[in-house]
């Protein structure tokens, strides 16, 4: 089956794009919550129509997820987590604190473009990717830390 996204679903496309999905799959969730359209004749016209009328916005809006990626840089955050004797993080450190350890900085990240490239369980450096765009990704460097 193949459908139009509507907006950037993670793991399967981005805005407009063109994606070829199982039937349940399009029929029963992507769908009924308005990520996609079918792509029939019409919705086709429609998408190529949407994509040329926004094509000097999507300039500007890559330049700014650029221009946030440049601002980060080779920035290294550090993230408190309670911490055991071991160095073992109770709990578990999220792209929430990440978040909000960016925007202390003064970047605004949605907290949904940021994962984990591996799971912080103990005190140490990680990284995380930062999907700012469709053609702009980078790498954020954090520590955690006992607090």
């Amino acid at each position: 089956m193949e459908v139009f996204l509507k907006d950037d679903v993670k793991g399967l496309g981005y805005k407009n794009d063109l994606v070829t999905v199982k039937p349940g799959y399009g029929r029963n969730y992507l769908l009924p919550q308005g990520l996609a359209v079918l792509a029939d004749k019409t919705n086709k016209k429609i998408v190529a129509e949407n994509v040329r009328q926004a094509a000097h916005k999507a300039d500007k809006v890559k330049g700014d997820a650029q221009s946030l990626a440049d601002q980060i840089g080779d920035m290294v955050l550090d993230i408190p987590a309670k911490v055991g004797e071991s160095g073992k993080i109770f709990g578990r450190v999220t792209t929430l604190q990440l978040s909000d350890a960016l925007k202390a900085k003064g970047i605004e990240v949605d907290r949904k473009r940021l994962s984990f490239d591996s799971d912080p369980t103990s005190v140490g450096e990680y990284t995380a990717s930062a999907d700012l765009h469709r053609e702009v990704k980078h790498k954020i460097r954090f520590n955690v830390v006992a607090e």
